[in-house]
C-alpha cells in the first residue's frame, strides 16, 4: 500500500481507506457532499475525528438533550470545556468528569496519567485553578492475572500525575466485577475554584485576531486517540499502544501556572486545550462556537518529531498542549508570560470572516472545509432500541431472599470483597494533603476541601452501583445521583449539580442502546428532583471486548455540594462512645445486584432496589437540616452489603464496639440494600431534638467503647471484636493484589 502521502482522494474512496479511519460508508458520502469534492487524505482524517462518538457524540445527542442543565446557581452549563457553579461571594467552582477507558486497557499507566492531565485543562482552560482530583474506576476479578496488573499500573498512572502535579487526589471509588475482565473503566474528575471575573471561554473571536500554539511540542503519540476511543477493545487493540498519549506531570504544572497568569491579561480573547483529536477540535470547536473561520500555517507548529505530515499534527493528542486566540499585534505580550515557564508560545494561525478551516503546509493548502462541518454537523443517529430478554425474565422472578446461617461469616466476607474493602491500598499512593485545603481525606463518604479566606468548604464525590443498573437501568440511574447526594449530605454539604461520565457497551446494540436510554431517564429524574442539574461530563461508549461482551451500564456521577460553614463539616464515623446510633429510613427485603447476591451466586439477577425520590430528597433535607443545627455527631449512607456493613465501617476509624437491637427478618435487616437509609450517631443531650428534626428516624443502640461489635436480631446474636473485622476489610485488597493466584 503506498504511503498516505501518496493516496488520492480517488484512492481514499476506491480502496475504502476512510473505513480504517472509522468512517462509514454514508458518513464519507456525506462528505464528499459537504465539500462538493472527494476529501483529501488529511481532509479525511479531520472528520473521521470529529465525527467520531469521543468528540461528537453522535450517538448519544438524542439522549443527552433529557438532562435538565439550568439552575439558578449554574453559570456554566454544558459545551465547554467544563461546567460552572457559583457558591457565593462571587466565587464559582468549575468540574468536570473524562474518560479514558481504552488508552488503559492496552497502556494502563501512561492512559491512567493522560487521562489526570486530560481532565486537569479542562478545568483550567476555564480560568480556575485546580484544586483536587478524584476518580471512579471499575476493573474485574483480582484473581486474574491481567486484571491485576491493569489495576495496578492505573493505580501507579493516576499517582504518578496527580503527585507530580501538585494537585491532591482527594476522593473516587473502585468497584470490581466480572463484567470488567476485559474492559477497565478509568473516569477521572477535576474540581477548580474560580472568581467570577476569571471565567474564560473557548472561542476563536475577533476577525484578524491570531491563534497562538503554547505548551509542550507535538509528536506522534495519541494519533487518532478520539477514533481508538470510539470502537471496542480486541485483540488488534495492542497495535494501537500508539494512539495512547504519554504525559508529562512537571510540564502541566507550568502549563496551569502560565495560563492561570495568562487569563489575567487583556489581551486574550479565548482559550481551549487539546484534547481528543488534538489540534483538529481546539481550533475548529474555537471558531464554530465564535461563528468565525480559521487558516493555520503548521509550518510554524513546534514539532519534537522529524518530517511531521498535516495529518500527523492535526490528529497528534500530545499532551500539555493548549490554543490561544490574542488581539493581533499583542502577541508578544503573551508570548512572554509563556517563555517566563520555559513553554512555547508561537503564532501559527488567524481567525477569518470565511467560516471555513484551512491549513497551509510547506507552501501548498492541504485543507480548506467549512468549519461548522466539523464541529457542528456531524450526523446524529437515533439508534434503535430493544428491551433485553434478561430484564423481562428479571422482572418476572419471585424476590430473592439468600439462605444464610452464619450471619458472623458472612459479615466478614463481605467486608472482603473487593468493591467493598478498604480501599486503603489504592489511596495510600496518592498525595491527598498538597496545596493543604483538605479537610476529610479519602476514606469518608465524600472527600471535603475548605475554600481558603471564607468559612465554606466543598464536599465531592463519585459514585454509580453498575449491578443495580444492569439489572434495571432505570432505577439504577436514579440511584446513583441519589446515592452520590446522600454522601454529600452526610459529610454536611448542600448538593448543587453533577457532571456524569456515560459508560455503555456499543449504541449499534438496540439492548445497549435501551440500557443508555433508561439510565439517562432514571439519572434525569433524580437530578431533576434533588435540584442538582448536569453541568458537563463525557460518553465513552463501545466499552466491549472480545466477542462483543459488553460491559455493565456504568453511568459515573461526580457530584459537588456546598457547606456553608465548616463547622457543619460531618465524618462518617463514630467519634464517641456513649453516643446514639440511629438508621434513617426503612428495610425491606432487597437484594437483587446486591453485593451478598454476587458472593453467593457469582452474578446478579431479579429487580433492584426501589427508590422513591420524594423520600429521598425529604430524608436528604431533614438529615441536613440536623447536621446545620449541630444535632449530629457522624453521618455515614447504608450502601453496599447493608446495614451491618456500613455500621462496622462506622466503627473501625477508633475501633469503637456496639451494641445494637435490629427488628424484623435478620437477613434482611442486616444485610439488605434498600436505598434512601442513613446510620448516624448523636450526642445524648440531643435525643428529643433529633427526633423532632428527622421524623423517620430510629434509635437502634450506641457506640461503645469496650471494641465489640454486638447485633442483637431477633433471637440471634452476632458479635465479634470491632478490630477482627477491621483487619478482614482492610487487608482484602493488598492481600488479593499480593498472592499469585
Amino acid at each position: 500500500m503506498p504511503s498516505m502521502l501518496e493516496i488520492s482522494p480517488e484512492q481514499i474512496e476506491e480502496q475504502h481507506v476512510y473505513r480504517e479511519m472509522g468512517l462509514k460508508d454514508d458518513e464519507y458520502a456525506s462528505i464528499r457532499s459537504i465539500l462538493g469534492r472527494r476529501p483529501n487524505y488529511t481532509e479525511t482524517g479531520l472528520f473521521s475525528v470529529m465525527w467520531s462518538e469521543h468528540c461528537s457524540y453522535k450517538n448519544s445527542k438524542p439522549l443527552l438533550k433529557k438532562f435538565p442543565t439550568e439552575g439558578s446557581h449554574v453559570l456554566q452549563g454544558p459545551g465547554e470545556g467544563a461546567g460552572i457553579i457559583d457558591i457565593g461571594d462571587d466565587q464559582a467552582v468549575v468540574f468536570k468528569i473524562e474518560s479514558h477507558n481504552h488508552p488503559s486497557g492496552v497502556e494502563p499507566y501512561q492512559g491512567a496519567a493522560t487521562g489526570v492531565g486530560g481532565i486537569l485543562r479542562d478545568v483550567f482552560s476555564m480560568g480556575a485553578r485546580p484544586i483536587a482530583l478524584l476518580n471512579s474506576l471499575r476493573f474485574g476479578s483480582l484473581q486474574q492475572p491481567r486484571v491485576k496488573y491493569l489495576f495496578e499500573e492505573v493505580v501507579r498512572g493516576i499517582a504518578g500525575y496527580g503527585n507530580c502535579v501538585g494537585v491532591p487526589t482527594v476522593g473516587g471509588e473502585v468497584q470490581f466485577d466480572d463484567a470488567y475482565n476485559g474492559n477497565p473503566l478509568v473516569n477521572a474528575m477535576c474540581v477548580g475554584l474560580i472568581d467570577h471575573k476569571d471565567i474564560q471561554k473557548g472561542i476563536a473571536a475577533g476577525i484578524g485576531n491570531t491563534v497562538m500554539y503554547v505548551g509542550a511540542k507535538t509528536g506522534r503519540d495519541g494519533i487518532h486517540g478520539a477514533t481508538f476511543a470510539s470502537e471496542e477493545l480486541s485483540e488488534e487493540s495492542e497495535e494501537k499502544r500508539p494512539s495512547v498519549q504519554v504525559g508529562d506531570p512537571f510540564m502541566e504544572k507550568l502549563l496551569i501556572e502560565a495560563c492561570l497568569d495568562v487569563i489575567q491579561h487583556d489581551a486574550l480573547v479565548g482559550i481551549q486545550d487539546m484534547g481528543a483529536a488534538g489540534l483538529t477540535s481546539s481550533a475548529s470547536e474555537m471558531a464554530s462556537k465564535a461563528g468565525t473561520g480559521m487558516t493555520m500555517n503548521l509550518d510554524h507548529i513546534p514539532q519534537r518529531e522529524e518530517n511531521m505530515t498535516a495529518y500527523e499534527m492535526m490528529l497528534s493528542e500530545s499532551q500539555e498542549r493548549m490554543l490561544l486566540v490574542v488581539e493581533k499585534g499583542r502577541e508578544e505580550e503573551i508570548a512572554k508570560v509563556f517563555r517566563k515557564y520555559n513553554l512555547e508560545a508561537v503564532a501559527v494561525g488567524e481567525v477569518t470572516d470565511t467560516k471555513r478551516f484551512c491549513l497551509e503546509h510547506h507552501g501548498e493548502v492541504v485543507a480548506d472545509v467549512p468549519v461548522d462541518s466539523l464541529a457542528e454537523d456531524a450526523p446524529v443517529y437515533h439508534q434503535p432500541s430493544r428491551i433485553p430478554a434478561y430484564y423481562e425474565e428479571f422482572q418476572r422472578m419471585e424476590n430473592y431472599i439468600p439462605k444464610i446461617t452464619d450471619y458472623r461469616e458472612t459479615l466478614v466476607n463481605l467486608l472482603k470483597q473487593p468493591t467493598i474493602a478498604s480501599k486503603e491500598w489504592v489511596y495510600d499512593q496518592y498525595d491527598s494533603m498538597v496545596q493543604t485545603n483538605t479537610v476529610v481525606t479519602p476514606g469518608s463518604d465524600a472527600a471535603v476541601l475548605r475554600v481558603r479566606g471564607t468559612n465554606k468548604a466543598l464536599a465531592m464525590t463519585t459514585d454509580c452501583n453498575s449491578r443495580y443498573l444492569y439489572v434495571d437501568p432505570e432505577v439504577g440511574g436514579k440511584i446513583a445521583v441519589a446515592e452520590a447526594a446522600r454522601n454529600i449530605v452526610c459529610s454536611g454539604g448542600r448538593p448543587l449539580g453533577i457532571t456524569d461520565g456515560l459508560n455503555f457497551g456499543s449504541p449499534e446494540n438496540p439492548e445497549i442502546f435501551w440500557q443508555m436510554e433508561k439510565s439517562v431517564d432514571g439519572m434525569s429524574e433524580a437530578c431533576r428532583n434533588l435540584e442538582t442539574p448536569v453541568i458537563g461530563g463525557n460518553v465513552s461508549l463501545y466499552n466491549e471486548s472480545f466477542g462483543g461482551q459488553a460491559i455493565y451500564p456504568t453511568p459515573i456521577v461526580g457530584m459537588v455540594g456546598l457547606i456553608d460553614d465548616v463547622k457543619h463539616i460531618t465524618r462518617s464515623h463514630a467519634q464517641h462512645a456513649g453516643d446514639l446510633i440511629y438508621v434513617i429510613g426503612e428495610t425491606n427485603a432487597e437484594f437483587g445486584g446486591s453485593e451478598l447476591q454476587g458472593m453467593l451466586e457469582g452474578k446478579h439477577f431479579g429487580k433492584a432496589p426501589s427508590l422513591d425520590l420524594k423520600i429521598e430528597y425529604n430524608r436528604q433535607k431533614q438529615l441536613l437540616t440536623a447536621i446545620r443545627a449541630g444535632l449530629v455527631v457522624s453521618a455515614h449512607d447504608v450502601s453496599e452489603g447493608g446495614l451491618s456493613v456500613a455500621l462496622a465501617e462506622k466503627l473501625f476509624e477508633n475501633e469503637f464496639g456496639c451494641e445494637v437491637t435490629l427488628e424484623g427478618e435478620p437477613v434482611t435487616a442486616l444485610f439488605s440494600e434498600s436505598q434512601s437509609r442513613f446510620i448516624v450517631t448523636i450526642a445524648p443531650e440531643q435525643k428529643d431534638a433529633f427526633e423532632q428534626s428527622v421524623t423517620d428516624a430510629r434509635l437502634i443502640g450506641t457506640v461503645t467503647e469496650n471494641g465489640v461489635y454486638r447485633i442483637k436480631q431477633e433471637g440471634v446474636v452476632l458479635e465479634e471484636k470491632t478490630s477482627v473485622l477491621k483487619e478482614a476489610w482492610k487487608g482484602a485488597i493488598g492481600c488479593l493484589v499480593k498472592s499469585k493466584v
